[in-house]
């Protein structure tokens, strides 16, 4: 997929090293384009919001990659145990109502969902909305951007998201209806109701942030 020939596309080079690029409606690329950009492009994280811009993102940082596999690696050990739903690393796209295309650092879907799409679906970007999201911010994440992306999640259908924040040990709990709740060092974050006996255990999270 080519993003835009010259002068049909804005791009801003942003100071934490994002690319957005504005496309014009007629050079929007197709749900199967883009899952294919970024398949050949899979060093880079990807994502697309509603209105059709494209964000590339250089890869995370050792210290951030080593703290989003932790966090993987806990819900992941839930899912199995819990059995009624199942959990996707950073890799993850998924098409939301709106038309972004976005990639959680960390996901869960529901079976009863999963059920409901078919097999051609869940090859590529799943069209819903994860139940639950976590996103976890690196140094360079702006977190304006990062409380906008998170509100959006729970527009579009996600029942919870946590935004998880070393620099600040600050942990931001979103529920629909329901004002963002901050949570301050916090040893763990529990994901009841919703989750049920779901325990994010934080203590590496906040270990280099001492």
């Amino acid at each position: 997929m080519t993003i835009a020939p010259q002068g049909s596309a804005r791009q801003r080079d942003t100071a934490n090293g994002v690319v957005v690029v504005r496309l014009q409606g007629a050079l929007c690329p197709t749900e199967e384009q883009f899952y294919e950009f970024c398949r050949l492009n899979n060093e880079l994280r990807i994502e697309r919001d509603g209105a059709g811009d494209v964000s590339i993102m250089p890869p995370a940082g050792w210290e951030t990659a080593a703290k989003n596999a932790e966090i993987t690696h806990q819900l992941q050990v839930w899912a199995a145990m819990n059995g009624t739903g199942r959990a996707a690393d950073s890799s993850a796209g998924y098409v939301l109502p709106n038309g972004a295309i976005r990639s959680p650092d960390a996901s869960w879907v529901s079976n009863e969902r999963l059920a409901a799409l078919s097999e051609d679906q869940k090859t590529g970007f799943l069209p819903i909305c994860p139940d639950f999201v976590i996103e976890l911010r690196s140094a360079t994440d702006p977190l304006p951007a990062l409380r906008a992306k998170m509100s959006e999640y729970i527009a579009c259908g996600a029942v919870l998201g946590w935004l998880i924040d070393p620099a600040n040990r600050q942990v931001v709990v979103y529920r629909p209806d329901l004002a963002a709740e901050e949570l301050d060092s916090t040893t763990s974050i529990s994901g009841d109701p919703e989750l049920p006996g779901f325990r994010l255990l934080l203590a590496e999270m906040w270990r280099e942030s001492e």
